[in-house]
Parts: structure tokens; C-alpha cells; sequence
């Protein structure tokens, strides 16, 4: 199963869009994801994040309630890729990056149209989309506060 999950809410000013921080809100998503991937019993063997700042710090604090690290790739970086290729011999992995990207690569894998919200994240098996959750349904799966 590969899971992608769109980083959570960021900044809009800095630098440049590579170093876009999160905000708090974008913390408690990452957090939520992370908590609602492992309670809905999510084993993964690879956690592959873009390296923009956003989508690496949302990478490594949901990853960390699921026991993996989390593994740069340019791949994630931002534009096309195909899920097949970024993920082949990896096993169960999550892929964390940006919009339209993932987008247009669920679309490509399984021809359905989807669009992740921010801190939303979807699950696909090999041409079939799985799952897909607001980041609302993970909030209350997670059971975070306020949800």
C-alpha cells in the first residue's frame, strides 16, 4: 500500500518556497496524520518525504508515531512523478509532498480525481485508490483535541 499525505498548513512568507515553514496548525495535522495512520493499524516500511522544509517537518512528526525515518527524495520535490517508480521494491511506503502533484499522480495510478487538502492523505493499491481522509476524519480518528 502506498500512503500520501499533503503537508500541513505552512507560512506564507520566507525566503524562498523550499524553506516555507509549518504553522502551528500544520504541526497538529502532521501530528493527527501520524497518530491517525498508526491507530488505524498503518505499518509502513519507508517514509519518503520532498525535501522542502514543510513536507520534510510534516514527514518526520508523522513518522514518528510510526517508527520509520524519513528519507529525502528530489523526486518529491515538486512537478510529475509516477508512484509506481518513486516507490518500486520499498514495500508499504508514505510519500509526503505537495499539490497538484499528488493529485495528478493518484490520477495517473488509478484514474481517480482526487484532491488532497492540506494534512490530507490518501492510500492507493496498485491502480485502486484505497482511502482517502480530510484531514478532519484523521483529527477525530487520532482523537485530537477539538476534533
Amino acid at each position: 500500500m502506498i500512503w500520501l499525505l499533503r503537508h500541513g498548513e505552512a507560512e506564507d512568507d520566507a525566503a524562498d518556497d523550499a524553506s516555507r515553514k509549518l504553522t502551528e496548525k500544520g504541526r497538529r495535522q502532521a501530528e493527527s496524520a501520524g497518530r491517525a495512520m498508526a491507530a488505524i493499524g498503518v505499518e509502513l516500511d519507508a517514509c519518503l518525504t520532498s525535501p522542502k522544509v514543510r513536507a520534510r517537518d510534516t514527514a518526520e512528526i508523522a513518522c514518528r508515531e510510526l517508527g520509520v525515518e524519513a528519507e529525502e527524495t528530489d523526486a518529491l520535490r515538486g512537478g510529475e512523478f509516477d508512484i509506481a517508480e518513486v516507490t518500486v521494491g520499498r514495500g508499504n511506503v508514505l510519500l509526503v509532498g505537495h499539490e497538484p502533484d499528488f493529485h495528478r499522480a493518484i490520477q495517473a495510478a488509478t484514474g481517480g480525481l482526487v484532491k488532497l487538502r492540506k494534512g490530507g492523505l490518501a492510500a492507493v493499491d496498485g491502480s485502486e485508490l484505497h482511502r482517502l481522509f480530510e484531514p478532519s476524519d484523521l483529527e477525530r480518528i487520532a482523537g485530537a483535541p477539538g476534533a
